[in-house]
């Protein structure tokens, strides 16, 4: 079940009046813990829908209900409480917990987005056909530094970039807005001023901006700024590792998912869900590796305002001061 009995015995108190059928004259309903067992059967191994009919005794079509309903339930109870809007404390939290492990200050969120393989959807031409040559959707995330899931955007269509998913998503609007409700801005650890934004930090595929940080190009870089890109990969990571950590938990997302296009997305938000709730209840380990190195998968052409670049070089000049620069930075890069 991927999870500890204590966790199992919690998500089915909270889902059992949302998967309890009626029985009728003809059949007695399939009980909640039976369903709830086939879809996390499901998500945990990515069997087929035909090992599932052998191993439970139920229709293929059947599997396929069960899968779609729970999905949607688990969707529906969990995502208000494990995956809310943090407030001013929390993102101050949040960015503490970035410092200490990342050694990157007033860091907000990490985010990047994901292909999630699929089978080409019915009539669904070329929109789905990413870069990478196969059917998927784009699975959009923001997380903290502990590996959880902050905010997801799930769905999107897998030829479009990941800056332009985050630019139509609702976190894009809001961090666009500035409606996210981030903390006011504050001088960096050891220095009396500037004071400076709190950011979210990303690849080459993003847009830079105020409250968005984003590497320099690779091509002549100085000293300082090699710094500044190795910097923000020690913090970009950690959204990288919370995918692979999904992915391995949850390996229904290792093969194309044989699922109708909407039930797919219900079950890859359930299992961001679950992701949160189980490394809440069952705890989390963080494996840090200071040499650990993140290279973009495909190049953009992406550009940022003054703005942003202003505070971008402001972050790169205090990394290379002495109250910012880490003793190993050198070596790394």
């Amino acid at each position: 079940m991927r999870m500890s009995i204590p966790s199992f015995d919690e998500l089915l108190g909270l889902l059992e009046s949302r998967l309890m059928h009626q029985d009728t004259f003809m059949r007695d309903s399939i009980p909640p813990v039976e369903r709830l067992v086939i879809t996390l059967q499901y998500l945990g191994t990515g069997q087929s829908l035909a090992s599932l009919h052998y191993a439970f005794l139920v229709g293929k079509s059947t599997a396929s209900m069960i899968i779609r309903e729970t999905c949607v339930a688990i969707w529906d109870a969990l995502h208000a409480a494990v995956m809310a809007q943090p407030h001013k404390e929390q993102w101050k939290e949040i960015a503490d917990v970035f410092q200490r492990t990342c050694q990157f200050p007033n860091c907000a969120g990490a985010i990047d987005g994901k292909h999630i393989r699929i089978k080409k959807p019915v009539r669904s031409g070329s929109q789905y056909y990413n870069y990478k040559k196969y059917f998927s959707f784009v699975l959009f995330a923001m997380c903290d530094a502990n590996y959880s899931f902050r905010y997801i955007d799930v769905g999107s269509y897998g030829s479009r970039s990941d800056s332009v998913v985050f630019a139509h998503s609702e976190f894009g609007k809001m961090l666009q807005d500035k409606a996210l409700d981030l903390p006011d801005h504050t001088t960096l650890p050891g220095t009396t001023s500037p004071a400076m934004p709190f950011v979210f930090v990303g690849d080459e595929a993003f847009a830079l901006g105020e409250n968005l940080m984003r590497p320099y190009s690779s091509r002549g870089l100085s000293l300082a700024r090699r710094v500044f890109n190795y910097r923000l990969t020690r913090a970009r990571r950690v959204v990288e590792c919370a995918f692979g950590i999904l992915a391995n938990k949850w390996r229904f997302l290792h093969t194309p998912i044989h699922l109708k296009l909407e039930t797919a997305i219900s079950a890859v938000k359930a299992a961001c869900v679950l992701h949160n709730f189980v490394r809440a209840r069952d705890g989390y380990n963080f494996d840090d590796s200071l040499t650990h190195s993140l290279q973009s998968h495909r190049p953009s052409v992406v550009r940022g305002h003054r703005q942003g670049a202003a505070v971008r070089e402001q972050f790169t000049a205090y990394f290379m001061s002495p109250h910012g620069a880490l003793p190993w930075q050198l070596e790394a890069i």
